[in-house]
């Protein structure tokens, strides 16, 4: 059952979806999808990692919260910059952490989070068939064990990923468009 909701900086002028979950969960896809459909700028929020924690990752090693931090640092000064611009965004990230969510949501952007989310087994067996990705298939538990479960934060909306990407992605334009593109007049009425 879905909470009460609220977007982050309801006011904001330009959009940002964050498109969440542990590595497997389908953020990428998501998140690309949803820029194609309303025309935003797609960001992988694996683009802002350094060399230095892609080559860990690799190894099979999980990021430390002193590795994350500079990282998610990266994503939140990029997205008040966007807001100068006036560039609505989707952004495929991880989102482990609430300190991390918390980051972003000091954007200012009119932000709402889409969490995608299934058991453990589902996404292990999504992750064992992906190809050429950096992360080692072997830090799922890991991702499982970092994850602050972000139900009761307002701004966040659960997905569950079991069903085809279409489906999937079908949910969440609905959440999208009634929460984020709702129109003013509408609400008046």
């Amino acid at each position: 059952m879905q909470h009460s909701f609220a977007i982050t900086n309801p006011h904001a002028q330009t959009n940002l979806i964050i498109v969440m979950g542990v590595s497997g969960s389908g953020k990428t896809s998501v998140a690309k999808a949803l820029a194609d459909h309303y025309g935003y700028e797609f960001l992988d929020g694996d683009d802002f990692h350094s060399q230095e924690s892609r080559d860990l990752m690799a190894q099979g090693i999980p990021l430390t919260d002193a590795l994350r931090l500079p990282w998610v640092i990266r994503m939140r000064d990029y997205f008040r910059d966007a807001d100068t611009r006036n560039q609505n965004s989707t952004l495929a990230f991880s989102g482990l952490k609430r300190v991390h969510r918390d980051e972003l949501r000091k954007t200012g952007l009119k932000t709402i989070f889409i969490f995608l989310h299934s058991d453990k087994d589902t996404i292990q067996s999504r992750v064992n068939k992906r190809a050429g990705h950096f992360m080692a298939p072997s830090l799922v538990d890991s991702q499982f064990d970092s994850l602050e479960d972000p139900s009761h934060e307002t701004d966040v909306y659960r997905i569950d990923v079991r069903g085809s990407l279409d489906q999937v992605i079908d949910q969440v334009i609905g959440v999208i468009d009634r929460e984020v593109h709702q129109q003013p007049d509408a609400l008046l009425a």
